[in-house]
């Protein structure tokens, strides 16, 4: 009688009760559940089976010895050299250590790797019998160790390459699942040998639809693998595999031939389509698939034929994980959600999440959910039925926003071609339950979220904001990838253009008779303050054969607008390297030479006060940020208490006839003029002259003054 294996079937975190009931299925029965996987006794009959047919497990390892681990390191390596390892594998064959885990004494795993490998090594030389080389590129053999807290176990890799290596995916999508988990999926969702029809509107390149397919037509996971981990094992009985593996090819046979099933798999990258047919034809199963290049909002369910039942809908829909998708994906959503309700009464349907909040915009609700983790990303799997009625559930909302947002758009977009600029305010907190900004850039919208009153839930200001996001879709002509959100949260310090992940979305948006190049991505802000459209105007007027400062420059929008007015040069400071290359691009979009005008990277301040007091300017912008504490400042600027000691240093430049265009955001500023008189200075309030149409409601969008030199 065959001894019994002690062996331990790894899986990914969150599998575990599956992986016990289909160990369980596959007729072993001493099972222990345990984190990231199960331990089970079993023959070598039994360990064959689970390598062949689970699709849950990642590894299959049987146990070969254990030992604690103390101060004696020493100690180690000869536990592991008491192993019988002639039982296993000769001195002439190759084999590498894979060493998971740490304590206090193996802080490193290369360090725990090392000392299995020396007991091993140990074990052969001191029998006499030579030394196994060490390699890991492509062993013979693989031993895993793993220590836990203080105990060492460690296992001969019967699997060799990871289980969910199939061999039937050479090639993937940009976001593959790995197979265990999309068998995992299937298994959650409900396929059985029973199911008919699965319709997947997110395939990629089919890992979904072909691990369900598998499950159906009983084609064991192990099936179409060359490369076993117990080749080169000692106890490897090729005679006992090749009936497991003979006979699995006739169960598979069997179901093939007798089977119906039909799948439908769409997506809307043809690339991925042709790389998931080639798949599926790998495992000579294509001929029950059917590829469509398609919406998956607007897919179409398959006509059900007569007799046909358990009809699925399965599907892993983007998760939107970089900053910037969530508009698209969020809508995405949400017209899915719409889509399954319009096209799939009567089916079943699974969906895994990234998270809850991409769920509850599907609007449907759910009699079950399973947690999973794709990697280390934590995800969730919803399951729907349709053959009960799915009304929408949500609140119903007042049409307050719509006809504000259409009425906005209608009179805005008018004014905003009558006066020659593409980019303008399109809502700003018109609602205040709708707390956000709207913005148009030619055909995009940069929606720019305030931070909710602190009475208010962040559960209930998310629902508002996504109920603006879907009224912006539904009422106006912008796409879902047009749709840009942004956190516009009060910033502070180093926060105030705190960069988004990098996606280099852009658009050339033209004001006046100027273009300007906006990032619709990558920024908190675009790259043109709208607000500051009149201003940028004014200094044009004023820049005609004049000399001219631009001052917390940005991207030089104000010294474009002053060169293209006939400035006979533009001095533009910044102390950001990034802006002021921008502010270089915007000059040659506007086919203006980079000479004579001077592009300089400094603090504003020190800037100032190292220049000789001179009068050389004749127009000098001045518009600095409200607060700032960047790591290349010297000292902190805050414009309500600095911005004297600003307009003195900027004055000591300006020209006995010139002028100071003087602008802050700074809510609630007051100016000193009792401070600028002390300096020689007088300001005239150009605030209300200078907020156009589309800032009308936001009339605290900023202050902005004329200052000149006092008369005496």
């Amino acid at each position: 009688m065959t001894s019994a294996l002690q062996l331990f079937a790894t899986c990914a975190k969150g599998l575990e009760p599956l992986l016990f009931d289909e160990l369980q299925r596959l007729g072993i029965e001493d099972v222990q559940q345990t984190l990231a996987g199960c331990r089970f006794t079993s023959d070598r009959e039994g360990a064959y089976r689970v390598c062949l047919w689970s699709r849950l497990a990642s590894r299959v390892l049987l146990q070969l010895g254990q030992c604690p681990v103390g101060n004696d390191l020493g100690a180690v390596s000869a536990a592991v050299a008491a192993t019988p390892w002639q039982e296993h594998m000769d001195a002439t064959q190759s084999f590498v250590v894979d060493f998971t885990g740490q304590n206090q004494q193996i802080r490193h795993t290369q360090f725990g790797s090392q000392l299995v490998k020396d007991g091993i090594v140990d074990y052969f030389r001191d029998a006499g019998l030579g030394r196994p080389n060490v390699d890991k590129a492509d062993p013979d053999l693989r031993i895993n160790a793993h220590l836990q807290r203080d105990q060492l176990t460690w296992y001969l890799d019967l699997s060799g390459e990871a289980l969910h290596k199939r061999g039937y995916r050479l090639q993937q999508g940009a976001a593959p699942l790995r197979e265990t988990l999309a068998a995992a999926i299937a298994i959650r969702a409900g396929v059985t040998t029973d199911t008919d029809i699965i319709v997947d509107p997110f395939c990629g390149s089919g890992t979904l639809l072909i691990e369900a397919a598998m499950i159906i037509l009983e084609h064991a996971p192990g099936l179409r693998r060359d490369n076993w981990g117990f080749r080169y094992w000692k106890q490897h009985q090729p005679e006992l595999w090749q009936q497991l593996h003979e006979q699995a090819e006739a169960t598979h046979r069997q179901a093939k031939e007798a089977s119906s099933l039909k799948l439908y798999g769409s997506d809307t990258d043809p690339r991925v389509l042709a790389i998931a047919d080639q798949n599926a034809e790998r495992l000579d199963l294509n001929g029950f698939f059917h590829w469509q290049t398609c919406d998956a909002t607007k897919v179409a369910a398959p006509v059900l034929e007569e007799g046909q039942q358990n009809a699925l809908v399965i599907c892993n829909p983007p998760y939107g994980e970089r900053l910037g998708e969530e508009v698209e994906t969020l809508l995405l959503y949400r017209r899915f959600g719409q889509r399954l309700r319009q096209a799939f009464q009567g089916w079943q349907v699974a969906l895994l999440a990234g998270d809850e909040g991409l769920l509850k915009r599907v609007k449907m609700r759910s009699h079950k959910k399973y947690k999973l983790y794709n990697g280390a990303l934590e995800v969730v799997l919803a399951l729907y039925d349709l053959t009960k009625e799915q009304v929408e559930f949500t609140k119903e909302q007042s049409s307050d926003l719509a006809n504000r947002l259409k009425k906005n758009y209608q009179k805005l977009e008018k004014w905003a071609a009558k006066e020659g600029v593409s980019a303008w305010r399109l809502y700003d907190a018109d609602l205040p339950e709708y707390n956000a900004a709207v913005d148009v850039y030619n055909e995009h919208v940069v929606i720019q979220e305030y931070a909710a009153p602190k009475d208010i839930p962040p559960a209930v200001a998310k629902e508002r904001l996504w109920f603006l996001l879907d009224t912006l879709a539904e009422e106006l002509p912008f796409a879902a990838a047009n749709m840009h959100l942004k956190v516009r949260q009060k910033q502070a310090g180093k926060q105030q253009y705190q960069r988004q992940q990098l996606r280099g979305i852009t658009t050339i948006v033209h004001e006046y008779n100027a273009q300007f190049k906006i990032n619709l991505s990558d920024y908190l802000d675009t790259g043109l303050f709208l607000d500051h459209r009149w201003a940028r105007r004014k200094i044009a007027e004023l820049s005609q054969n004049k000399v001219v400062l631009n001052l917390f420059a940005y991207t030089c929008s104000a010294s474009v607008h002053a060169a293209l007015g006939g400035a006979l040069s533009v001095t533009s400071v910044d102390l950001s390297k990034t802006y002021l290359g921008w502010g270089e691009e915007n000059f040659r979009l506007n086919g203006l030479p980079l000479r004579p005008h001077s592009f300089i990277q400094a603090d504003c301040t020190q800037w100032l006060q190292k220049q000789p007091p001179q009068q050389r300017f004749d127009v000098i912008f001045l518009d600095p940020p409200t607060f700032s504490n960047s790591k290349r400042m010297q000292d902190v600027l805050d414009t309500q208490r600095d911005h004297v000691q600003l307009l003195k240093l900027a004055g000591r430049l300006l020209k006995d006839d010139g002028v100071i265009i003087f602008s802050t955001n700074k809510k609630k500023f007051k100016l000193d003029h009792a401070g600028l008189a002390d300096a020689f200075l007088q300001a005239e309030d150009w605030t209300q002259r200078s907020i156009s149409l589309d800032f009308a409601r936001h009339k605290g969008i900023h202050q902005l003054f004329k200052v000149t030199q006092s008369v005496d």
